[in-house]
């Protein structure tokens, strides 16, 4: 603010001045996650290139072949979860390159993933998937449902649990819920995962609620857009 040296001035520069703090720290942490995901393909990469190097050898046993299928699909979803981060540093938080992507088909994905979690735990998993289009990006779903899957099947009760995970297309967008039975209603020990959801659902301008069960637990509801 140019003129005097009035109240008004005194007011607006140390304002001016928080505000280029806050640009700073903004700023800070979007490098932060960028370099942090640069530094992470490196390891990824040669991960990769290991296990392909494994799978090629003909003399490998069939279980051993089958351990290095595993490893290299969990690697690659490694991979592409950097790549996400690196997108939401690059796009400050925006989803710019959206593609149809049905959140019915990651849902269901993150419930296989977390199935045999779930089955040593004795949680049952269930729940209605309808088909429900949005357009994003398809890694970043994944994660959104992966992670409160895993959430509520680790924070659940310890015996005749269940978890239900269901989408449904409503009037412009489309709805993803995640219920279990309690406790569940903490972020503790959640971390990056539960941050990830958030910034991946305001990232395509979503909003995430989160209310308990009455009896235990907690109902997660992710909406999105189309």
């Amino acid at each position: 603010l140019g003129g005097p040296d009035d109240e008004l001035k005194e007011l607006a520069d140390p304002f001016e001045e928080m505000l280029d703090r806050l640009d700073r720290a903004f700023e800070s942490q979007r490098r932060f996650v960028a370099n942090a995901s640069h530094e992470l393909r490196t390891p990824l990469a040669i991960n990769r290139t290991l296990l392909e190097v494994q799978l090629a050898d003909p003399g490998a046993s069939p279980e051993l072949a089958q351990l290095g299928k595993t490893l290299l699909a969990t690697n690659e979803r490694s991979e592409q979860l950097v790549e996400g981060l690196l997108l939401l540093a690059r796009s400050e938080n925006k989803i710019v390159d959206k593609k149809p992507v049905d959140l019915a088909e990651v849902a269901s994905q993150a419930v296989d993933q977390a199935r045999t979690e779930a089955q040593a735990k004795g949680v049952e998993m269930r729940g209605v998937r309808q088909q429900a289009f949005v357009q994003g990006n398809g890694v970043l779903l994944e994660r959104i449902a992966l992670n409160l899957v895993q959430n509520a099947v680790r924070y659940n009760v310890p015996q005749d649990g269940w978890v239900e995970v269901t989408t449904e297309p409503q009037q412009g967008c489309a709805v993803l819920v995640v219920s279990n039975t309690g406790p569940a209603g903490s972020d503790k020990g959640a971390g990056l995962g539960l941050t990830i959801v958030r910034s991946a659902v305001r990232a395509h301008d979503g909003t995430t609620t989160a209310t308990p069960r009455e009896g235990g637990g907690l109902t997660v509801r992710v909406v999105l857009p189309l």
